[in-house]
């Protein structure tokens, strides 16, 4: 993955390790979401977009996750977050995590999320002035 114009950082808290003393696996899809809620705030695009992209609700539909070393009580993460691809109701985002001291690379994420009618749960394409807005943040 190419270098992410965006990242935030947290600390690992006790809470969120396992009686190894690492981070349990399933704290890496809540770290991806906690950088992707702020990717969002980062990008603007709800002042921009307003209802359009308020009335917009992603629904994950692909999660693939690469573990190449666990964060320990303590380590401060830095999630870099990226939109990878643009689908017709779809968005490939691309999460790395790194330890924010050493930049040694823990985890790569790649999430599939789906546009979706919520009455009916079913896809929908994404809305002409989303989807534009979307295009500039690819990367």
């Amino acid at each position: 993955m190419s270098a992410a114009p965006f990242s935030t950082r947290f600390r690992v808290r006790y809470a969120e390790i396992d009686g190894q003393k690492v981070v349990f696996n399933s704290r890496y899809l809540e770290y991806a979401d906690v950088a992707v809620t702020e990717f969002w705030e980062w990008t603007g695009i709800a002042a921009a977009l307003g209802t359009a992209w308020s009335e917009t609700e992603f629904h994950v539909r692909h999660t693939a996750i690469d573990y190449l070393k666990p964060f320990v009580l303590g380590d401060t993460v830095e999630a870099a977050v990226r939109i990878a691809r643009i689908g017709t109701s779809s968005l490939t985002q691309t999460f790395e995590l790194r330890h924010a001291t050493t930049g040694v690379l823990h985890t790569r994420i790649e999430m599939v999320v789906v546009n979706v009618h919520l009455p009916t749960g079913q896809p929908v394409p994404l809305a002409g002035d989303v989807r534009a807005f979307l295009e500039t943040l690819v990367g």
